[in-house]
């Protein structure tokens, strides 16, 4: 009988450092695979000849994909410091790759490429590069264009109104912010028109609270021989010249997309070591913790310092601040205890 209970009780014991040694490798599994900023449904046209090479194809890919990656993290005055990068370069910044819908149509070679880049990897690049990169976050903005014709004395806020008119059409691929413009509205046009004498210090709040969106832009395009919005001026330029056009809003929307990335930029300078601790039972908190560090674009990397029956305790490299990394974990519904020198996941 005695035989029999230590025999049960060594195969829980058995059971028990199982289950642990099976954790301690899932957990540092998923710390040693930083998250990657990723480039998706990359198309790729090659002629299929006698000359065509399947691994030049790839290289091709891999190159685009790094364009469309500076483009779409670094602001327009850093890009010259990341453009010349070479391919052995941006092969280690890589961690995987997918080839999508490859065909061959009409003595052409087409597919879709999936490249995985590897954040902490990127980062570390970055900062040789003496760059400071933004968090890849898209959003949705209201976009209100203004058109006020000095020499008639006239506003256009909907009809004759190429910005409104065709602002959307003029778009890349790297572009991270959306533009909603505003539904034609004559109550709008009105509220504009009775503030014309103050239009750049009115505040348009009757217009952009009908919108159930944080962020905007309200665009006053003065119109003369040379156009001036924003403060931005555009000299022997004409709105009605298709190029000029294409010219002034692919550089207004440069410097919109430069503002937004200034705003999530990440300081990879600012590394704060974080020291967190969880119960080792809760392995479905574990799992979602790790899922949440791994998509969080502040967080450059993170490891297990040590763990044992009861706790499992990790080492987080934040660029930010404490507080911003304790409001990034709540809205993900982790909330942190940072009472003690080791915080706690509640």
């Amino acid at each position: 009988m005695h035989i029999k209970k230590k025999i049960n009780r060594l195969s829980r014991i058995y059971i028990f450092f199982l289950s642990f040694v099976l954790l301690i490798n899932l957990v540092l599994t998923t710390s040693l695979k930083a998250n990657s900023f990723k480039i998706t449904d990359l198309k790729i046209f090659e002629p299929f000849d006698l000359n065509f090479n399947k691994e030049k194809v790839i290289d091709k890919a891999f190159k685009k994909a790094f364009t469309e990656l500076y483009l779409k993290i670094t602001t327009s005055g850093d890009k010259s410091k990341i453009k010349d990068t070479s391919l052995i370069s941006i092969k280690g910044l890589i961690d995987s790759f997918t080839i999508n819908n490859e065909s061959f149509v009409n003595s052409e070679y087409q597919a879709e490429f999936d490249v995985n880049f590897n954040k902490e990897n990127v980062l570390d690049f970055f900062e040789m590069k003496n760059t400071f990169p933004s968090i890849p976050q898209r959003k949705k903005i209201l976009f209100i264009p203004i058109i006020f014709d000095v020499q008639k004395d006239k506003i256009s806020l909907f009809t004759n109104n190429i910005f409104y008119e065709k602002w959307n059409e003029i778009n890349e691929r790297y572009f991270l912010l959306n533009y909603l413009l505003p539904s034609e509205d004559i109550e709008d046009l009105k509220l504009i028109l009775n503030n014309r004498e103050s239009i750049e210090s009115y505040d348009f709040k009757e217009i952009i609270l009908k919108y159930d969106l944080n962020h905007y832009i309200i665009s006053i395009i003065y119109k003369n021989k040379n156009i001036k919005i924003n403060n931005i001026k555009f000299k022997n330029r004409d709105i009605s010249n298709s190029e000029d056009f294409e010219f002034i809003v692919g550089n207004l929307k440069i410097v919109y997309e430069d503002y937004w990335k200034k705003i999530n930029q990440i300081n990879t300078s600012i590394k704060i070591p974080l020291t967190l601790s969880m119960e080792t039972k809760q392995n479905k908190k574990i799992e979602n913790f790790e899922k949440t560090l791994k998509n969080l674009d502040l967080v450059s990397n993170f490891e297990i310092l040590k763990l044992n029956s009861e706790n499992i305790f990790y080492k987080i490299i934040y660029n930010g601040s404490p507080n911003r990394f304790i409001a990034d974990m709540k809205e993900k519904n982790i909330i942190i205890n940072n009472q003690n020198q080791v915080w706690t996941i509640e």
